[in-house]
């Protein structure tokens, strides 16, 4: 007999998100992705000064604000050929990368460890034998047995107070979990630490765009004033402090982050569970030089089928024939029609509620279930992330990921197909956290450089002035964000945003199924997967949890026409 199960809203995410899943002797048999609230962005910008739109898509997350911030102003400067300075370009890398490593660092531990880590069972452990496990696979400071009783002593008050709070509604005991008591009182303290830590390295955002979020950008450069020994722009003091927050932040990942990600992986080799579709798409970001020139990436391009690693495709943003967005299965029309693929600069934001009124106990899948669309690349369907950026990193032979990658799985003794499992895109998270700390390193080093040898320009006013744009023009800004790869299409005419379209990595992976009856990666990440007790579906979350999902990013329109609301039950 098959059973279906609802696990409405998924927690520990961004926005909200409904999976329904099939599950027939014990294995899911079919899943189902929907993205259950509406937001409205892309329509407030259409006829704003298009210098101006950064600020206005930037709201369409609370986690990914630098992000959209970034690849707005690339679609302006790209649709009008602006070249920033380096200056600006470092900065903008300096902000992007401090994203990437406080997002990975607070979804390991924040996110996505209580799927792997037992926190009751953290109560029995031995703190004396937990110390010797932590000295054994780094020398961080805080690792005596004192210091682990200590938070051993905190999680009791805790349990004991019976205000549970981030601990509450846990699965704890579930057979699932194999971690001894005393790795689980070692992730305990550090889910802990890192709850410290992830407040000191945002304030780079802080210092170089003025604040967290939503910190400040600008179309031709960065209005980050620089003046080594001034009072009212960056200064020697503010670049030291930076520095010494990136030299903390290196420690942190290497000394904590990554040892308990190996450690914790290392107990759960054999579950490698939550592949799903085997393409992976990664636009490329991080460049040495111009940002345009994908040569100078130091995380690749590239398109991977299959997973065959042999051969790496081209993905080009700007090819209507490469990119569309599907809307058979999603609440959205075109052009007054139900159907139908559209490359984003010809995109529409047309909403066509057609599901069930709530209360409702199960979505019609066979209709539109969702307001995500279905992106494809040349029809089909692709996983974006951490994952999909390492392999097709190690795919072109990246020498730095081909270095870790490798290390990483003799110490674990896998081959590289185990990196296409939910723990594998897990690892792989932590992976590109290590080596994009190390290029935050280098890029604010290369900064100060700059600064010393006396180069203080962070802006470039050519063409600043809409009477020097073209008549009608277009643009793409790409990157890859945390979750994976972004892009903001813009059109501009007569000087002013004419259609505006984002389509972000959450779209890519919490996708529908589309025209052709292909199922989107959490569906497909989810088809296949035994479940021990489907009252408590853990597994579910284990894999949907992997992707990181950022809901409030993939469905960000409004009805501007009748100004309606959608309310969200949860039942």
């Amino acid at each position: 007999m098959t059973e279906r199960i609802v696990v409405d809203p998924v927690t520990r995410i961004e926005g909200h998100l409904r999976i329904e899943a099939d599950i027939k002797d014990g294995v899911i048999e079919n899943a189902y992705s929907s993205g259950t609230g509406i937001r409205g962005l892309e329509q407030i910008v259409t006829g704003r000064d298009p210098r101006d739109v950064w600020a206005f898509v930037q709201r369409i997350c609370g986690v990914c604000t630098t992000t959209h911030a970034l690849a707005s102003v690339r679609a302006v400067e790209d649709a009008l050929d602006i070249q920033i300075p380096r200056n600006a370009q470092l900065i903008r890398e300096i902000m992007n990368e401090t994203q990437f490593v406080h997002d990975h660092v607070v979804h390991f531990y924040h996110l996505h460890a209580l799927d792997w880590v037992d926190v009751v069972s953290a109560l029995s452990a031995d703190p004396a034998e937990t110390s010797k496990i932590a000295q054994s696979i780094s020398d961080w400071s805080k690792s005596s047995p004192g210091y682990f009783r200590e938070v051993q002593q905190k999680v009791q008050k805790i349990v004991d107070s019976g205000q549970l709070g981030i601990f509450a509604n846990g699965y704890w005991g579930h057979e699932a979990y194999k971690l001894p008591p005393e790795v689980n009182l070692l992730a305990v303290a550090h889910y802990l630490e890192a709850l410290n830590w992830q407040k000191d390295i945002v304030k780079i955002h802080t210092i170089l765009g003025g604040k967290n979020p939503h910190p400040h950008y600008l179309v031709g450069g960065m209005a980050t004033p620089i003046d080594i020994n001034g009072d009212n722009a960056i200064n020697a003091s503010q670049l030291m402090q930076i520095s010494q927050l990136i030299d903390d932040a290196m420690e942190f990942v290497n000394k904590v982050y990554i040892p308990d990600l190996l450690a914790i992986g290392s107990f759960y080799k054999d579950w490698l569970h939550g592949g799903g579709i085997q393409n992976f798409m990664s636009f490329g970001d991080f460049s040495t030089g111009d940002v345009r020139d994908i040569d100078l990436y130091r995380m690749p391009r590239g398109i991977i089928i299959d997973g065959n690693l042999k051969q790496v495709l081209d993905v080009d943003p700007k090819d209507p024939k490469q990119i569309r967005e599907y809307i058979d299965h999603s609440w959205y029309t075109y052009n007054g029609k139900d159907g139908g693929g559209k490359h984003p600069w010809d995109g529409e934001t047309t909403l066509k509620y057609s599901g069930p009124q709530a209360p409702f106990k199960q979505l019609n899948t066979d209709e539109k279930y969702t307001w995500v669309k279905a992106p494809r690349w040349e029809e089909k369907p692709m996983e974006v992330g951490p994952l999909a950026r390492i392999m097709v990193g190690y795919a072109k032979g990246q020498p730095e990921i081909v270095e870790i990658v490798d290390a990483t799985l003799n110490k674990l003794d896998v081959p590289i197909t185990a990196l296409q499992s939910a723990l594998g895109r897990t690892v792989a998270r932590g992976l590109e956290t290590a080596l994009i700390v190390k290029w935050l390193r280098n890029d604010m080093d290369e900064l100060i450089s700059n600064i010393k040898n006396g180069d203080q320009v962070t802006f470039n006013s050519e063409k600043w002035e809409p009477n020097s744009w073209p008549k009608e023009t277009k643009g793409v800004g790409w990157m890859e964000a945390p979750r994976g790869a972004l892009g903001h299409w813009i059109r501009i005419e007569n000087q002013k945003t004419s259609n505006y379209q984002a389509v972000v990595p959450t779209t890519w992976l919490a996708s529908p199924k589309d025209h052709l009856g292909q199922i989107g990666p959490y569906e497909a990440a989810l088809k296949g997967t035994p479940v021990a007790n489907s009252s408590q579906p853990l597994e579910i979350l284990r894999i949907i949890h992997s992707f990181d999902p950022c809901l409030a990013c993939a469905v960000h329109l409004t009805d501007l026409e009748n100004n309606q609301t959608t309310e969200i039950q949860v039942g």
